[in-house]
């Protein structure tokens, strides 16, 4: 199913013109399981990312809410989205992306919720998943279409990965490495806005 959707998404994005240039493909670790962390803010972000590393495959972490709706929950199920309850996070919100790295699979996370502090927890998450299964991070931004109706419109999107860096261990080091993800965010973003 997966690749069927990645190919179908590729080509409509193209046809509309809005498939994302995407930059820095040579940070991205050529093997093994590892958390790509990428800013947000609708769901083209997601197609993108999909489909930019493709035949690679992303497991992307998602509200359970969107489980819960018709039609929709079932697809993102067979897109290789698992659920998470972002109000009560219990030991799954950990333990299932870990076990995926562990397997060698890519885990997909968009830590930039709309609420301040919706963001901080999960770029934290984000960084707890990198520490706990040994696995780096690789920072991500986009700029580009937020839903259908901009790609319908022909935007362009761009798509740039940062270099990976892994977490320490201990509070002080996810502390830092939470700082220094919103701070590439804040690079990556800027070096698009350049690039477009």
């Amino acid at each position: 199913m997966y690749k069927f959707s990645a190919n179908v998404v590729k080509l409509f994005l193209k046809m509309n013109g809005s498939k994302a240039k995407v930059y820095g493909l040579e940070h991205i670790p050529k093997e093994g399981g590892f958390v790509i962390a990428c800013t947000h803010n609708g769901y083209v972000d997601i197609l993108n990312l999909g489909v930019s590393i493709y035949p690679r495959e992303i497991h992307f972490m998602a509200k359970k809410q969107l489980f819960e709706m018709k039609g929709l929950g079932w697809l993102i199920t067979r897109l290789n989205a698992f659920p998470v309850d972002r109000d009560n996070p219990g030991p799954s919100v950990i333990k299932v992306p870990r076990q995926l790295i562990k397997e060698g699979k890519i885990v997909g996370i968009f830590p930039s919720g709309t609420r301040s502090a919706e963001s901080h927890d999960l770029k934290q998450g984000a960084v707890t998943i990198a520490q706990l299964s040994k696995s780096p991070i690789v920072p991500a931004a986009y700029i580009g279409p937020k839903d259908i109706g901009g790609v319908l419109k022909r935007q362009k999107g761009y798509l740039i990965y940062g270099e990976p860096f892994n977490v320490g261990s201990g509070k002080e080091a996810r502390d830092e490495a939470a700082e220094h993800l919103e701070a590439e965010f804040t690079r990556l973003l800027s070096q698009l806005e350049v690039k477009k």
